[in-house]
Parts: C-alpha cells; sequence; structure tokens
C-alpha cells in the first residue's frame, strides 16, 4: 500500500504543483491580492510542499539535509530574499524610466511572451555566469554543496541574486510588459526554482523537453562538465536552441558539486564564501569551462 502511495505521489506532485500555481494566479488577479504578499506565502508554501516530497520519495536519501544544514541554508535563505530585494532597486528605475504607462498586449498574450523573453535572459545570464571568471566567482558558491535539495536552491552570494534578477527583471521591464505578467511569471519561476532542486524521485518524462525538471538541473550541478548543461531553470527550450541540452531518460549524474571542491570555501564558510570573490580571481583549476 505504501509502495502505490508513493506511486501515486511520483505522478502527481509536478501537475499538482502546477495546477496550484495556476489556482494562485487566477485567484490573485481576479480578486486583486497583494502581489507581494502571495508571492511571499506562495515561495513558503512550496518550499514546504518540496520539503516534505523529499522525505516521502526520495530520489537520493543521502542528499537530505541534516539539522546543521537546514541552519546554513536559513541563512543563505535570509542572504537570498535581501539580494531579490536589492535587485528591486534598479528595477524600479528602469520602470520609471521605460516602461509604458499602459500594456500594448492583453493579459494572456503578455504571460507567454513573458515566460520566453525571461527565460532567454535567465538562460544566457546564468551561461555567461559559468563562462565568465569574476562572475563564476560569485555564481560557484552556488554549486558547492555536494547533494542537490530544495534547501540548498537558497545557498547563492548575495551579488549573484543581485545581478540574475536585476538582469532578468530589467529585461522584462524594458520589453513594456505589465506588473500582472511579472508577477505571474515570477510565481512560476519561484515553482520551477524550488521543483528542479528538490531531492525527489519524480520524472516528467517528455515534458523534459519543455519545462526544466529535477533530471535535467541534477546533471546541470554534476562535476563532469562534459554533462553540466541545463542552464535554463524554467524552460528547457533555450537548452535545446543553444546546445546545452544533455538529458536522456534515465541518465544520471556522476556525482554533483564542483570538480575542484578546493577551489571555494566549504558552505559552512557564510562570510568566507561571500568575501572570496574580492580576495582571488578564479584559476584555470577552479573555473567551470
Amino acid at each position: 500500500m505504501r509502495g502505490q502511495f508513493r506511486t501515486v505521489l511520483r505522478h502527481v506532485a509536478y501537475p499538482a504543483l502546477l495546477f496550484t500555481l495556476a489556482a494562485t494566479v487566477i485567484a490573485a488577479l481576479h480578486l486583486r491580492w497583494d502581489p507581494g504578499r502571495v508571492s511571499q506565502l506562495f515561495l513558503v508554501g512550496t518550499i514546504a510542499a518540496m520539503a516534505l516530497l523529499e522525505w516521502l520519495i526520495p530520489y537520493e536519501p543521502e542528499w537530505a539535509p541534516s539539522a546543521r544544514e537546514w541552519g546554513l541554508y536559513g541563512v543563505y535563505f535570509v542572504l537570498t530574499m535581501i539580494g531579490g530585494a536589492l535587485a528591486q532597486l534598479p528595477v524600479m528605475a528602469v520602470v520609471r524610466w521605460a516602461a509604458p504607462p499602459h500594456p500594448a498586449l492583453p493579459l494572456s498574450v503578455e504571460i507567454p511572451l513573458a515566460l520566453l523573453l525571461g527565460s532567454l535572459a535567465n538562460y544566457l545570464f546564468h551561461r555567461w555566469c559559468h563562462t565568465d571568471p569574476r562572475l563564476w566567482r560569485l555564481h560557484g558558491v552556488h554549486h558547492v554543496p555536494d547533494k542537490v535539495n530544495v534547501g540548498n536552491n537558497g545557498v547563492n552570494h548575495l551579488l549573484d541574486i543581485v545581478l540574475t534578477q536585476a538582469a532578468v527583471q530589467c529585461t522584462l521591464a524594458l520589453a513594456g510588459f505589465s506588473a500582472e505578467a511579472v508577477f505571474v511569471i515570477g510565481l512560476f519561476v519561484v515553482a520551477q526554482g524550488y521543483f528542479v532542486h528538490a531531492n525527489i524521485d519524480v520524472r516528467i518524462g517528455v515534458l523534459n523537453h519543455v519545462l526544466a525538471g529535477p533530471e535535467q538541473h541534477r546533471l546541470h550541478h554534476s562535476v563532469d562538465l562534459s554533462e553540466a548543461g541545463h542552464y535554463g531553470s524554467d524552460l528547457s527550450v533555450w537548452d535545446h536552441a543553444f546546445g546545452t541540452f544533455t538529458w536522456r531518460p534515465g541518465r544520471r549524474p556522476v556525482a554533483v558539486g564542483l570538480a575542484n571542491p578546493a577551489g571555494f570555501p566549504r558552505t559552512g564558510e557564510v562570510v568566507a564564501s561571500h568575501l572570496q570573490a574580492w580576495r582571488r580571481a578564479a584559476r584555470a583549476d577552479d573555473f567551470p569551462c
């Protein structure tokens, strides 16, 4: 009976997440709920749901966070939230300067276009972070953990979050998308970001060729750079378009983490992780590409 429950859960987990996302969006737009409050509650609910699924249907039991790791992840999560708030400063400046007073397109057209453009901007900036030595000193902090789970999705350098979110949201603002469309895309990015990092035994099959999933993102964290593509964490279409799609059914990463673990401080060294970008440049043996 327990095995049947887990089998059902593996099949319904992702559709349930997408259904909850759609229901939240529809209710928030029609009932005019406060976007900031909805985003915060949706974030907390998504993390809680993914953490529960990690306990019920873990992909790799050894990747479960210890109590100490949950504490560290909490510290990084707070820093990530601060980074997200700081990213809003340039975004608001761009909106005031460039955004039109009224969107030119209906919301039903804006949302898919904003999703495609925002996903492209995120893909390009994320890939740049893996090819530029200075940006890698920031982004590499996220790749230090030797496990992938919902908790360490928030393990980031504060400045990495500021730059990434500002780049994506400024792109959408400059394109003239409405606040409603940006709100919807923001919820989708939250859902996808925590889903792809979740240590859950869920397979989404052919949907992997359109949407990013945990099977792909574990490969992105692989120490084997020949399989570590998948720079998209929401859509996978750009990985197909730019030749960085490496997933195939049943493919598992050799191991996750850094190819050269000595290149960065450990995750527990929070201050050192944030200062190392200015103390030394990336060397050839700790650079990812």
